[in-house]
C-alpha cells in the first residue's frame, strides 16, 4: 500500500468522482481507476459503489478513509521531523491541550521559546485528556496539557504552576445564580452539562457523592463555548473549569467544599523527538522552575 495510492483514494473519495479526481491530482482518469481497483485487490475489500452521476464509500471505504488520513498524516509530521537537522531550529511542534487557566501558561511558554527560535511553528489540538492520550500514543501529538492524575509509567511531565477552579455556570436569570457557591445538594434534581467520560467517577461524580444519582445528565461536551450555548438556552447548568472568559448571560460560581484540579504537560516516556521538539521540552522545565506561581 502506497503513500501516493491513499492519497489517489482520499480525493476520489472527497470529490465523489473519478473524473474530478483525476483533473485534480493530474493524471488520467483510466490509470486512476487501475491504482483503486489494485487497492481493492490488495485489500479484499469494495471501497465504493459506483453510480453514473457519483460514487459513494461502502463501510470498508469508511474505514478506510479515516485510517488513510491517519496515516498519511503521520507520515507527514516524520518528514517535517527529518528535516528539522540543521543548525537552527525549525519545523513544528504539535501540543493537545484541553481549556484551563494553564493554557496562558503554556501560550507564555510558547511565546517565549519563539523569541529565541522564531523559526519554529505550532500545531495545537484541542481536546480531552482522552483525546490527547490516544494521539499522542499514536503520533500525532507531540505534547498535551492534561488534568491530573497521568501515567507515570507511560509518560513523563512537568506539573504547571496554576490550580484549575470548579464551579457551575448558571444563566443569570436562574434561581442559583444569586448563590455564592454551589453545594452538592443544591444540584439535586437539576439537568447539568458536564464532561464526556464516566460521570459517576469523575471528580465531579465523586464531589457529588450521595447526589450524583439525582443529577440529570442533559447534555456532554468537552469545548465550553458550545456548552455556553446550551446552558444560555437553559439546557442544564454547566459543571465545569472556571476559565479566562465570560458569557453575557452566565455567571460561574465555585463549588463548596471547594475542587481544584492540577494540570500537567505531559510526553511519551521512551520516545525520540525531534531536536525542535526536545529543545522546547528542555526550555519548558527550565522556564517552570524560574518563575513561581505568583508570577502566572
Amino acid at each position: 500500500m502506497e503513500l501516493r495510492v491513499l492519497n489517489y483514494f482520499l480525493a476520489i473519495a472527497r470529490e465523489e468522482n473519478f473524473t474530478k479526481a483525476a483533473h485534480m491530482l493530474h493524471v488520467t482518469q483510466p490509470t486512476l481507476s487501475r491504482q483503486i481497483a489494485d487497492l481493492e485487490q490488495e485489500l479484499g475489500v469494495k471501497l465504493f459503489v459506483r453510480s453514473n452521476h457519483n460514487i459513494i464509500l461502502t463501510e470498508d471505504g469508511m474505514i478506510l478513509k479515516r485510517r488513510a488520513q491517519e496515516i498519511l498524516s503521520l507520515a507527514d509530521k516524520t518528514k517535517r521531523d527529518f528535516l528539522q537537522k540543521d543548525n537552527t531550529l525549525s519545523g513544528t511542534i504539535s501540543i493537545g491541550s484541553g481549556e484551563f487557566l494553564s493554557t496562558k501558561c503554556l501560550a507564555e511558554i510558547i511565546a517565549a521559546f519563539k523569541k529565541k527560535y522564531p523559526h519554529v511553528k505550532y500545531e495545537i489540538y484541542s481536546g480531552n485528556a482522552n483525546n490527547i492520550r490516544d494521539y499522542i500514543e499514536r503520533g500525532f501529538l507531540d505534547i498535551g496539557l492534561m488534568l491530573e492524575p497521568v501515567d507515570i509509567r507511560k509518560y513523563n511531565f512537568v506539573n504547571m504552576p496554576i490550580k484549575e477552579q470548579w464551579g457551575v455556570f448558571v444563566p443569570s436569570n436562574s434561581e442559583l445564580s444569586e448563590k455564592k457557591s454551589i453545594r452538592p445538594e443544591d444540584l439535586a434534581g437539576m439537568s447539568v452539562i458536564t464532561a464526556t467520560g464516566d460521570f459517576n467517577q469523575s471528580l465531579i461524580g465523586k464531589w457529588l457523592g450521595e447526589y450524583s444519582e439525582q443529577v440529570d445528565i442533559a447534555a456532554t461536551g468537552n469545548l465550553l463555548y458550545n456548552e455556553a450555548m446550551l446552558a444560555e438556552e437553559n439546557i442544564g447548568y454547566i459543571l465545569g473549569i472556571k476559565l479566562n472568559c465570560t458569557y453575557d448571560n452566565l455567571r460561574f460560581i465555585p463549588l463548596y467544599p471547594a475542587l481544584e484540579s492540577s494540570t500537567v504537560l505531559a510526553w511519551k516516556k521512551e520516545q525520540i523527538f525531534s531536536a525542535t521538539t526536545s529543545s522546547f521540552i528542555n526550555f519548558t522545565e527550565q522556564y517552570l522552575k524560574s518563575i513561581s506561581r505568583d508570577k502566572i
